[in-house]
Formats: structure tokens, C-alpha cells, sequence
């Protein structure tokens, strides 16, 4: 008892890890990993959990085949009353019926075993008991004094349906079953779709029996023994096999004889009333079922692993396209580009001709009294040229924001999985995740502000300890910023830099002036720490456009450790011990 509470336990924490939504997103074949987890899902929820809680409640058969089988005439005349419908339409098995005596239907009507289908109870069909078809979705209870206790029969849906919900039904249940009742025809019995469930019988050591139904009197033992040969041939040797002979019986509806389906019904029944047989065939089927989850689960965990690398992927192509993004920004404040236009006009504006800058290159003390009067007597100009410093920062912004989000969803829409969770967000979200957010210009103008007045921090903070000069050039705090925002764009190594794309020499002008107020270390490190604090900024802002992309994909999928909690819970299966 204390081995079967452990392996309880084992498999219930397997179950609650398969409760996530593991594969949300098309990645490889996320039909087959959806049907894999479903399948594990029913086969813990009908069979090995509530087979575990009462290992000793009745057998459950389930009667399963391909289309035209007779799988229903066959329950019929086992039971020896129509408790479900046969018929020429196709698919004839609407709703499973499950027929057992009426000793064991308290264990049958609960929700214990197949608890996703709604029970539904009736006797014959037609019967004063009121029974007939159930709806899709629903399980028929038919109670039948006839079927001794112990053992139940379960028609199930056509494993080869036209309807696919009948077909991954008839899977569920056949998954559920502790002996599989297989129905086949002489004509049909060789078909791939049998087999594979067959194989599948085999793989997981489920308790079998083969019906080979409509067999002409001439071909009984050359077919019987070609499907034994078979049977044999696929790993299941010594499987019971019976067949039943074509009878040309007056309607669909009718039953077959009682003495054609007496060896099935003599062996069912010897089943139901030998508690030793019953038990040895729960123990194979039980075991056969756990064996099987060492393989199962640890490939389950493979195909987790297979979606997270999928999910993980889209986020890096997110993360890609903004540090390329970042790379454009920095090769913007490198290449001069910010220095020319409206900021070159700005600059003249500032410092007057070009004539007069020549001159004064090489009179930095003079430059800086002519500079400095030039203020006092004018309307700042340095505000002009910081406004369009500001302008052309904001657009290099806006710009490299545009082509991380472009590229971004280029690359998303190549993927299954990319082009996925577009579509999940919706046209309204993704229509606009090609370009840049719509706020980022107002973001953007706060930034560029924010880091020019950390600049002039930068300025009044170095003047604190040059007080001579602080007095001389108090008047020119601001202007002293911008020639500090202007190195930051004009030069990729402080006053060392070379001069780019600015006319008439105004960067080595800029660095000159500033190394003479403050000297040439200080302006070093003055214009790194302005350049390293616009570039965390920048950062910031691009940051806040990648998380539209990542957001899409956040809580998406199984937990990161999902996958290893899936082995160790398989692995804690498999050190049960004997059942």
C-alpha cells in the first residue's frame, strides 16, 4: 500500500506539470506535441489514476475497430440485447456506450474513470428502461443483468472515423481500457490504421484480444492463420484470437447467434468470475501503462525543451534587432551626422563667420573674452543651438527605433511561431509593432532634455573647483554645455578626436575652448560621462520598444522548469517498485 501511495503521489505531481499550456506556439510540430500531451493527459486521468485508487474495481474491455467492424452487433450479441445501435450510416458509434452489470454501475456513473464525459444512463435501446443513442460528448450507461460482475464492455468510436473527434474518442478510450477488444474483418485486417493500434497494444503491454469477424467458411483457417502470422510477426504472439464466421443476418439490427459468439463470452466470463485472471490482466496492462511514461515523458520533456528554445528564440530576435539599434545610435553619434544642417547653421549663428573662427584658433585666450562678450551682449544663441541639437538627437532616436522595430517583425513573420503570435495579438497590435511606439517622440524629447540638463550638471560641477574661471565664465554655463554636446557628436576620444563633417573647423574650435577653460583631462572625462549617459538613456528608450515584442511572448509556454520536473517525475515512476 505504501509503494502504491508513492507511485499515487508520483503520478499526480507528473499530472499537475501537464496541466500548463505546453505548447502554445507553432513550433516544429506542435500538432504532434498537442496530441502527445493530450494523450498522456487522458491516459493518467482515465486509467492509471483511477486504476491506482481501486486496483481492484471491475475490468474494463473496450470494443474497438475500424469502420464497419461490427463492433456494435458484436456488444449486442455478447450481452444478448441491443444496448447499442448498428447501422448502415457511417459513422454508426455517435457516443460510446458501456454496458455492465448493474452490481458495478456505482463505479461506472461516477466521475472516477473518464471524469471529461458526461454520463448519460439507459438500458435497451427501445427498452422500457428508456435507453437509446447518447449525444457526442456523453457516455452511455447500459446496466445488463446478462453481463456477469466484475467486467464491463465498452463500444467505442471507429479508430479510422470521418469524424476527427471520433477518431482521438476512440484513442482515449482504448488508452483508458484494461483489455483492448479488437474487432476486425477478413477483408480488412491487414490495414495500416489497425496495426498501428496494435502496436501501440504491444508497446505498452495491454492485456489483448483479436476478433476476426465475417469470415467466409473457405477462408477461416488460411486467414486466421495469416493474421496469427501477423500478430506474431508485430510482437503479439499468443494473443487470444477468435474469429466469427459471415452470417447473412436479416437486418443491421439483428444479433449474431449465440452460439457463434459463445467461446468470447465463455472467455469474458471466465474472466469476470477468476479474480486471479482479472488482477493479472489489470497488473499487465498497469504496468505496461507505467513502463511506458519512461519513454513517453522524457520525450514529452524534449518537445517542452523544443518549444521554450522556439519562444526564447523570438525573444533574442527582439533583443537583436534593438541592440542594433543601440550600434546605429552610437554610429550616429560618431559619424558627424547630428553636426551638420540645422546645426551647423545654429553653430555659425553662435560663434559668428568663418572667417572669424580661423582667426581665432589660434588665440584661445582671446576667443574666450570675445566669446564671453558676445554672450553678454546677445540673446543666447546657445538656446538655438541647443533646441536643433535636441531635434537631431530626437530623430536619430526615432529613426534607429523604427528600423529595430521593422526588422524585428521581418524576422518574426520568416517563423511559424513568430508569424503565431502576431496573429494572436491581433491586427490592431501588430499593425502598428513595425515602426516605433507612438509616444517614443514625446519619451525621446524628455530624454534628450533630461541628458542636457545632466550636461550642464556635468559643466557646473567642474567649475565648482576652477573658481578663477567659474567667475570668468559664469556667464557662460550654457553655452559651455552645448560645446560639451557637441564633443560628444564631434569626437569618438574627447579632445583627441578628429574633426568630422563640421564646417570650418568648429569641433577642434569647440574642444579647443573647453580645454582651456577646463584643460585637457577634464574634457576628456566631461565628454565621456555626457556620451555614457545619453547612450544609458537611449538604451532606456529602446529598452521600452523592445518590451512591445517580448510582451507578446511573456508567460507564453511551459515554466523553465518545466522539462526537468518532467524527467524527475517520470524517473520517480519508474523507482515504484513491483505493483
Amino acid at each position: 500500500m505504501a509503494g502504491n501511495d508513492r507511485l499515487r503521489a508520483a503520478l499526480e505531481s507528473l499530472r499537475r506539470h501537464l496541466d500548463q499550456d505546453l505548447f502554445p506556439l507553432e513550433i516544429g510540430d506542435a500538432a504532434a506535441d498537442r496530441r502527445v500531451l493530450k494523450e498522456l493527459r487522458g491516459q493518467l486521468d482515465d486509467y492509471l489514476l483511477p486504476r491506482l485508487a481501486a486496483i481492484d474495481a471491475p475490468l474494463l474491455a473496450v470494443v474497438g475497430g475500424s469502420t464497419g467492424a461490427g463492433k456494435s452487433t458484436l456488444v449486442n450479441s455478447l450481452v444478448g440485447t441491443t444496448v447499442t445501435e448498428p447501422g448502415v450510416l457511417r459513422p454508426t458509434t455517435l457516443a460510446p456506450t458501456l454496458v455492465c452489470n448493474p452490481a458495478d454501475s456505482p463505479w461506472f456513473t461516477s466521475p472516477v474513470i473518464l471524469p471529461g464525459l458526461a454520463r448519460v444512463t439507459g438500458g435497451a435501446i427501445g427498452g422500457a428502461s428508456g435507453g437509446g443513442r447518447g449525444e457526442p460528448g456523453t457516455l452511455r450507461i447500459a446496466p445488463v443483468e446478462a453481463l456477469p460482475p466484475g467486467l464491463a464492455l465498452l463500444d467505442a468510436p471507429d479508430i479510422d472515423s470521418v469524424v476527427t473527434a471520433n477518431r482521438e474518442l476512440a484513442a482515449q478510450l482504448l488508452a483508458a481500457a484494461d483489455l483492448w477488444l479488437f474487432v476486425t474483418t477478413a477483408a480488412r485486417y491487414a490495414d495500416e490504421v489497425p496495426w498501428s493500434f496494435l502496436r501501440l497494444a504491444r508497446e505498452r503491454s495491454t492485456a489483448l484480444a483479436v476478433i476476426l469477424q465475417r469470415v467466409p467458411d473457405e477462408a477461416r483457417e488460411p486467414v486466421a492463420a495469416d493474421l496469427a502470422r501477423l500478430l506474431a510477426d508485430n510482437g503479439l504472439a499468443g494473443t487470444p484470437l477468435f474469429a466469427v464466421p459471415e452470417l447473412a443476418l436479416p437486418s443491421e439490427r439483428a444479433r449474431l447467434p449465440a452460439a457463434v459468439v459463445q467461446p468470447i463470452a465463455t472467455w469474458l466470463a471466465d474472466l469476470s468470475v477468476d479474480a486471479k485472471a482479472r488482477a493479472e490482466v489489470v497488473r499487465r496492462t498497469l504496468t505496461g501503462a507505467l513502463d511506458s511514461l519512461a519513454t513517453r515523458v522524457p520525450d514529452l520533456a524534449d518537445r517542452v525543451e523544443r518549444q521554450r528554445a522556439g519562444i526564447a528564440e523570438l525573444r533574442a530576435i527582439a533583443d537583436k534587432a534593438y541592440d542594433v539599434a543601440m550600434s546605429a545610435f552610437g554610429e550616429g553619434m560618431r559619424d558627424g551626422r547630428l553636426l551638420r544642417g540645422e546645426v551647423l547653421a545654429r553653430w555659425q549663428d553662435f560663434v559668428g563667420t568663418g572667417d572669424l573662427m580661423r582667426s581665432l584658433e589660434s588665440r584661445i585666450g582671446w576667443l574666450r573674452d570675445r566669446i564671453a562678450a558676445a554672450f553678454r551682449g546677445r540673446p543666447a544663441p546657445d538656446r538655438e543651438l541647443r533646441v536643433a541639437l535636441e531635434s537631431g538627437v530626437e530623430s536619430l532616436i526615432r529613426s534607429t527605433a523604427d528600423g529595430a522595430a521593422e526588422r524585428a517583425v521581418e524576422a518574426w513573420l520568416a517563423l511559424p511561431a513568430g508569424r503565431d503570435v502576431l496573429d494572436r495579438s491581433g491586427v490592431a497590435v501588430s499593425g502598428r509593432l513595425g515602426r516605433a511606439s507612438a509616444d517614443l517622440p514625446r519619451r525621446a524629447g524628455e530624454a534628450v532634455r533630461a541628458w542636457q540638463g545632466h550636461v550642464l550638471d556635468l559643466v557646473r560641477s567642474e567649475g565648482a573647483d576652477r573658481r578663477t574661471l567659474a567667475r570668468a565664465a559664469s556667464f557662460g554655463v550654457n553655452s559651455l554645455g552645448v560645446l560639451i554636446m557637441l564633443a560628444v557628436f564631434s569626437t569618438t576620444g574627447g579632445i583627441t578626436g578628429i574633426e568630422l563633417g563640421i564646417a570650418g573647423g568648429t569641433g577642434v574650435l569647440s574642444q579647443k575652448l573647453l580645454e582651456a577653460v577646463f584643460g585637457d583631462q577634464a574634457v576628456r572625462t566631461l565628454t565621456q560621462e555626457a556620451r555614457e549617459d545619453l547612450r544609458r538613456r537611449v538604451r532606456a528608450l529602446l529598452d521600452e520598444e523592445r518590451a512591445r515584442f517580448s510582451s507578446l511572448v511573456e508567460g507564453l509556454g511551459p515554466a523553465t522548469e518545466t522539462a526537468a520536473r518532467l524527467r524527475e517525475a517520470a524517473k520517480a515512476v519508474q523507482e515504484r517498485g513491483d505493483l
